[in-house]
């Protein structure tokens, strides 16, 4: 047991440091700030080059002094001291030195040590005012001696590495580097338990643990770090991968109920009547569900396919193979709008064979189904309800309201949950106790997720990807409407809409906002603009919201006539639904929205999405978005309009999303721009990752390395009883929340 890692912090680093440890990282154990790994290395020899400093984020940086003058402060008493710093060549091409101004309310000490000439490291939050970056009241620390190296040969101190650990505004890297210097000459780091195999470590060459702790945390040279880094790196995969094949390993040991196909059942009538012939994706993935639901172990499945690739199909096709072994199935949809869509699309997609009958299997090739949504009324939630709980209902389509304590099921066989990121593992499972036994599961996404990403995140579920779309979906061009250069383009909008409208088609138009008094209708998960994005005037700039639009567009000349409606999430369901239907029945011609309408709204004769301020959206959002038009084998045009100046980095996102359709390659693009975030919790874009030296973009080799190791580990030793501390290491490093993330069956 790694009982020296669990122990309290203050028993190795003493009470006070403890407590400002805790306070400002949230960290109580000796494990805990071991594992605090710097984020990088900076030499002494080398100076920070200024151009890559980031806006409105904590930094730690290497700079030379070349000005510090002082003056006492008009509006109030005390001095103001700037002072100048420069990296000396930059990273331009003609080595023009990059700047920098910091400002020091009554800073004496930065007036009298600050001297023109001499060299320190600086940390603070970086600003920009008056159109210059810059810090205020920075911590430095000066490096033309090291109190902590004395009598050292001065080459070798300049080549030594400086941690820069993730700080915060009252804790400095180099106050977390003491702390740990300190914890390294107390900690008893040889007693810890290795949660590498013996085997693995000597494959790879890796430093024995104690020594890598100590050479990640106070290296001499720039290749102790890097050895010690690859090895946690590595660690840490196999970790991780342990604890996905852990969990795939307990789900194959599931006992389900085999739901085996009938052979002229429910199925085979709706195969019949089918108007179009399967697409051999469409067709594969049937065959791969359909054999796993014939075994007596749960199926857990993802299916990822690009908006419009028919993964619905496939899915009501294993539907109705558990409705004819005498089961029921579940649809778990993320929004009323899209629920309702399901529940139509399915019923009218079945047509004779939509009724209600009884479950299938039972002699009729009927079956019920049921929608089951928060704002249903009394008495038609009451039979819902009671559909569910009889058997009477076959399929039975939801939103959140399916999770309530008031819904059972007489037999619940599959669930199936579109747009997987949009439920939390908790909802899931809520869904699951609901089963006598467990159910088997197909999960569906249109987000569609790179390879490392799928092996990191849904790693104990197997992959199907549909990537053919199938007949009648037409391409669709995506244009940058840039109104920086073309301010003209803003009303050539409105006329470019009523021609589509005027030729028999349909528009959308989709805001950030609802209202003119709300921040934004942002999806959960995605990355929202960072602060540093909207610099100059397009931080007061007024984004376009439904209210405001409906107006203008009710007013616009080119629209004269038009009839046109607002669909957003606060208004009553009622109306949404029926602002809806008006749409699809082509009554309503423009559809001003939220992105509500962002996943599974399907009508086809919509042709032209107009997105303003689209650089507020990410670009799997966007990539969603567009997907509604070019539905019914018209051809779609989606315009991305932007108020950003063209070399504004938002406006990547917008160049990124017209440049391809391939989602997979956006997907990667997204990531690269937006950081993985936390992958393994709740929080999905940007910020602070759970993962601490892994990368899965960049580290695909290793997570693919680890994932086998850890496949034959868990293969040979799936109670890893023969493996304690690779065992141990999974529990600390997956707390209960993280390992309910994994739990996706």
């Amino acid at each position: 047991m790694n009982t020296e890692l669990e122990l309290g912090l203050e028993r190795r680093i003493g009470k006070r440091s403890a407590a400002v440890v805790e306070k400002h990282l949230g960290i109580t154990t000796v494990g805990g700030l071991l594992n605090y790994f710097p984020r990088r290395y900076l030499s002494r020899g080398e100076l920070t080059p200024i151009s890559e400093v980031p806006l409105d984020e904590e930094v730690t940086l290497i700079a030379r002094v070349i000005s510090n003058t002082t003056r006492q402060m008009r509006a109030r008493r005390g001095s103001l001291t700037d002072v100048v710093i420069s990296d000396d060549a930059g990273t331009s091409p003609g080595g023009v030195p990059g700047t920098l101004k910091i400002s020091f309310f009554n800073g004496y000490r930065a007036k009298a040590e600050l001297q023109p000439g001499r060299r320190a490291m600086f940390s603070g939050k970086v600003t920009r005012y008056g159109g210059a970056l810059g810090l205020t009241n920075p911590d430095f620390l000066l490096l033309d001696e090291d109190p902590d190296a004395p009598g050292m040969d001065p080459e070798k101190l300049a080549a030594m590495p400086i941690p820069v650990y993730p700080a915060t505004a009252k804790l400095t890297s180099w106050s977390i580097q003491k702390v740990i210097s300190t914890l390294l000459d107390t900690v008893d780091l040889d007693a810890l338990d290795d949660p590498l195999p013996a085997g693995i470590s000597a494959r790879e060459k890796f430093l024995p643990m104690p020594q890598a702790y100590r050479l990640i945390h106070a290296p001499q040279t720039p290749e102790d770090w890097r050895r010690a880094r690859d090895r946690f790196r590595y660690q840490e995969a196999l970790v991780l991968q342990s604890a996905l094949a852990r969990r795939r390993a307990q789900l194959a040991a599931e006992e389900a109920t085999a739901r085996r196909p009938v052979p002229d059942g429910l199925l085979a009538a709706f195969d019949r009547q089918l108007p179009f012939t399967l697409t051999a994706g469409q067709a594969a993935v049937g065959k791969t569900l359909s054999g796993e639901l014939s075994q007596d172990g749960p199926m857990n499945r993802l299916l990822q396919g690009e908006v419009g690739s028919g993964k619905t199909i496939v899915a009501l096709r294993a539907m109705l193979q558990v409705v004819d072994a005498g089961g029921q199935a579940a649809l778990l949809a993320p929004t009323e709008v899209l629920a309702a869509q399901h529940f139509d699309s399915i019923r009218r997609t079945l047509g004779p064979l939509a009724s209600d009958g009884l479950l299938g299997g039972l002699g009729d090739h009927t079956v019920q189904v049921s929608l089951l949504t928060g704002s249903m009324s009394t008495a038609a939630r009451k039979q819902a309800l009671l559909d569910a709980a009889s058997g009477t209902a076959g399929i039975v389509i939801g939103t959140h309201a399916l999770l309530s304590d008031n819904v059972s099921f007489y037999d619940l066989g599959l669930i199936v949950v579109d747009e997987q990121h949009r439920f939390g593992v908790e909802q899931r499972d809520a869904l699951r106790t609901k089963a006598s036994k467990p159910p088997h599961l197909l999960v569906m996404t249109a987000t569609p997720i790179p390879r490392t990403v799928a092996m990191t995140v849904f790693g104990d579920l197997e992959t199907s990807v549909l990537d053919e779309l199938p007949a009648g979906r037409a391409p669709i061009t995506t244009h940058v409407v840039g109104l920086a250069e073309n301010p003209g383009w803003a009303s050539r909008i409105w006329s470019r809409s009523r021609e589509e409208i005027d030729a028999g088609h349909q528009v959308y138009v989709v805001c950030p906002k609802i209202g003119t008094d709300d921040d934004g209708d942002f999806t959960p998960g995605e990355a929202e603009p960072a602060p540093g994005d909207l610099e100059g005037d397009a931080a007061a700039r007024e984004l376009a919201s439904v209210t405001a639009v409906v107006e203008q567009l009710r007013e616009e000349p080119a629209l004269a006539g038009v009839p046109l409606a607002p669909l957003h999430g606060r208004q009553d369901p009622l109306l949404k639904s029926e602002t809806m239907a008006s749409f699809t029945a082509n009554e309503t011609k423009l559809l001003v929205s939220t992105t509500v309408i962002e996943v599974g709204v399907d009508v086809h004769n919509a042709t032209l999405m107009v997105i303003l301020d689209a650089d507020r959206f990410g670009i799997s959002q966007l990539h969603q978005l567009r997907g509604r038009v070019g539905r019914g084998g018209l051809p779609g045009t989606c315009l991305l309009v932007t108020a950003l100046e063209p070399g504004h980095p938002s406006r990547r996102r917008l160049d990124a999303v017209a440049a391809t359709t391939d989602g997979f390659e956006l997907s990667q693009e997204d990531l690269k721009l937006r950081r993985e975030g936390d992958i393994l919790g709740a929080s999905q874009s940007g910020g602070r990752s759970t993962l601490k030296l892994l990368r899965v973009l960049e580290h695909e080799d290793i997570i693919a390395r680890a994932r086998q190791d850890a496949q034959e580990i868990v293969g040979g030793d799936p109670s890893l009883a023969d493996h304690p501390a690779l065992a141990e290491a999974i529990e600390d490093y997956l707390n209960p929340e993280k390992e309910a993330f994994l739990e996706r069956g």
